[in-house]
């Protein structure tokens, strides 16, 4: 084997301090596939996707309490080689207002006596959009005809619930419990009792697991509600878009999620269709609310300020009680 010369190694030293260089955190930049897919067809699919990854990569670096975080434009520009704060501003406006409104929140709170722009995520609102399908596989039949079972989010599940075998005590639940307890259990358990347990013992667990087979989330009438929701935000936009020509329509969102928080906000707070829909319109004709509701999770978690500061008294049910069927259509609704 011949030997190295001094000039030979000095030069791979050189290569390999070069490819150094580039390599490790702040020296490359890498966007997970799953969010290039969520902004496909966008035009600016890598730009959004590679913001979109450094905001969830922020959000679990801060100290801050409640999950707010902070970020400047500048920052996030020189991360992502961004051309100015100006495109990092407006990418962003486009990635909370038509692509994840209700999912990242923004609010000015004070870093040393300065202003500054916290963001906020729902980190189980996010999943949701960005890996929806993990969710419908899980109950989709596998290739020998039998019904797959979804064993991770089982395990996640139970892990959540169950005492931990191991020592005894309580596993505390990070990720699944909320998205068993809540969107999957209580879709039986909201037409009746206020009992999940009881329900399941029914006809109604068949029910809720034909539902979930297809992907459904909520009643039909939930997703009605969500539809005209979405078609009041739309008129919005189109209004605002005869002053400003580079507002575009806002993206579909995740209908199964949005039915979703309608059937919470009918199962576990007592609202009525007629209420969430009668608040809506209130909200879209006041100038600040209307540009800071812009989805059912968003109205939902707003409910009771927007009561106080709207004004106006709306009538609660036990959430106990068996309802009474509400057969009156509000405007806009399909008769």
């Amino acid at each position: 084997m011949t030997e190295r010369t001094a000039g030979t190694e000095f030069c791979v030293s050189r290569i390999f301090e070069i490819v150094q260089s580039m390599s490790g955190q702040g020296n490359s930049i890498t966007i997970p596939c799953p969010y290039l897919d969520f902004f496909a067809g966008d035009r600016q699919q890598h730009l959004l996707a590679a913001i979109l990854n450094q905001l969830v990569f922020w959000s679990g670096k801060s100290h801050l309490e409640n999950g707010w975080f902070y970020k400047e434009h500048a920052v996030i520009a020189a991360e992502v080689r961004a051309s100015s704060e100006d495109v990092i501003r407006k990418a962003m406006s486009k990635i909370i207002s038509q692509y994840l409104p209700g999912v990242i929140e923004e609010k000015k709170r004070k870093v040393n006596g300065t202003p500054k722009m916290h963001y906020r995520i729902n980190e189980e609102a996010l999943i949701a959009l960005i890996f929806p399908p993990a969710l419908d596989s899980a109950f989709k039949p596998n290739g020998n005809g039998s019904q797959a079972e979804p064993k991770r989010l089982l395990s996640r599940m139970e892990t959540a619930h169950n005492p931990n075998p191991g020592n005894g005590s309580q596993a505390e639940s990070i990720l699944y419990t909320d998205l068993k307890t809540d969107k999957y259990i209580q879709i039986s358990s909201c037409p009746g009792t206020a009992s999940p347990e009881a329900d399941l013992s029914t006809g109604e667990e068949k029910k809720s697991s034909s539902e979930l087979q297809r992907g459904k989330w909520g009643t039909p009438e939930d997703h009605q509600c969500a539809e005209w929701i979405f078609s009041r935000i739309k008129k919005l936009y189109e209004k605002a878009a005869e002053t400003d020509g580079e507002l575009s329509r806002p993206k579909d969102p995740n209908w199964n999620v949005w039915a979703n928080e309608i059937r919470l906000m009918r199962c576990i707070d007592g609202r009525t269709h007629r209420q969430i829909c009668d608040l809506f319109k209130r909200v879209q004709r006041d100038p600040f609310w209307c540009r800071n509701i812009l989805s059912p999770s968003k109205l939902r978690e707003k409910w009771d300020e927007l009561i106080i500061r709207l004004g106006g008294s709306m009538q609660q049910r036990d959430v106990n009680a068996i309802s009474v069927p509400d057969n009156t259509i509000p405007e806009g609704f399909r008769g």
